[in-house]
């Protein structure tokens, strides 16, 4: 048993894992918009697993090459306007 909560956050950092890729840390509507681009800053955009704003159940390698082609596409557009 632990005897705090401060104690219990320790030991689920010191032995928590996951069999997932890290996603979400800059997750679509919180931090960048729905055109990818970081929200407050002009001209940069982030396009890999980051936007996704929960992880999915499966592999991550599909849901980030679409990413990344909708990206890609996005840039090019913006870069033609």
């Amino acid at each position: 048993a632990f005897a705090s909560e401060e104690e219990l956050r320790r030991a689920a950092g010191d032995i928590g894992t996951t069999i997932f890729h890290p996603a979400g840390t800059a997750a679509m509507g919180t931090v960048v918009d729905n055109r990818l681009r970081v929200k407050g800053l002009d001209r940069l955009r982030v396009i890999d697993a980051s936007v996704m704003p929960t992880i999915t159940s499966g592999n991550t390698n599909a849901p980030v090459m679409m990413i990344a082609e909708k990206g890609a596409e996005m840039v090019l557009a913006a870069a033609r306007a």
